[in-house]
C-alpha cells in the first residue's frame, strides 16, 4: 500500500520537475533567483525514487527493483551541466523507470494475495471438515 503512494509522489515529483524544466529551457518561465524551486524538486525526485525503489523491493521482492535504474541517471545528472544535451537526456532516461515503477506499484500482487486466501480458505475447509 505505501508502495503505491510514494511511486505516485514520486512520479508526480518527476513530472513537476522535468515540466518546471522544460518551461525554463524553453523560455516561457523565468525563475531569476528562485532557481533553487527546481533544486529543491530535484532533491525531493531523488529520495522520493530511492524510498519508492526500496519499499517497492520490500513489497515485491524482485519485481520491486525495476525503478532502481532510475537512480543511476539521477545521481549523474549532477555532473552532466545545464547547458549541454546531456542534462536533458538524463533526465528523459528517468521517465521509463518511474513509469515502471508505477507499473509494478498499481498491480495487485497476486502471490501475497492468492497465498492469503488460500491459507484462509484452508482453515474454513478444514474447520468444517472438508479437507
Amino acid at each position: 500500500m505505501i508502495g503505491r503512494v510514494l511511486a505516485t509522489y514520486a512520479a508526480v515529483s518527476y513530472a513537476a520537475n522535468c515540466a518546471l524544466g522544460l518551461a525554463v529551457a524553453s523560455g516561457r518561465v523565468r525563475t531569476g533567483r528562485a532557481r533553487w524551486v527546481h533544486h529543491a524538486l530535484y532533491i525531493n525526485t531523488a529520495a522520493s525514487s530511492a524510498a519508492t525503489t526500496a519499499v517497492l523491493v520490500a513489497e515485491r521482492g524482485r519485481a520491486g527493483a525495476v525503478g532502481a535504474p532510475a537512480l543511476v541517471p539521477l545521481a549523474l545528472i549532477l555532473y552532466a551541466g545545464t547547458r549541454s544535451w546531456r542534462h536533458p537526456a538524463l533526465a528523459a532516461a528517468i521517465g521509463p523507470f518511474v513509469v515502471a515503477a508505477l507499473v509494478v506499484a498499481w498491480r495487485h500482487a497476486p502471490d501475497a494475495v492468492a497465498g492469503a486466501q488460500r491459507t484462509r480458505g484452508w482453515r474454513v475447509a478444514r474447520r468444517k471438515g472438508k479437507s
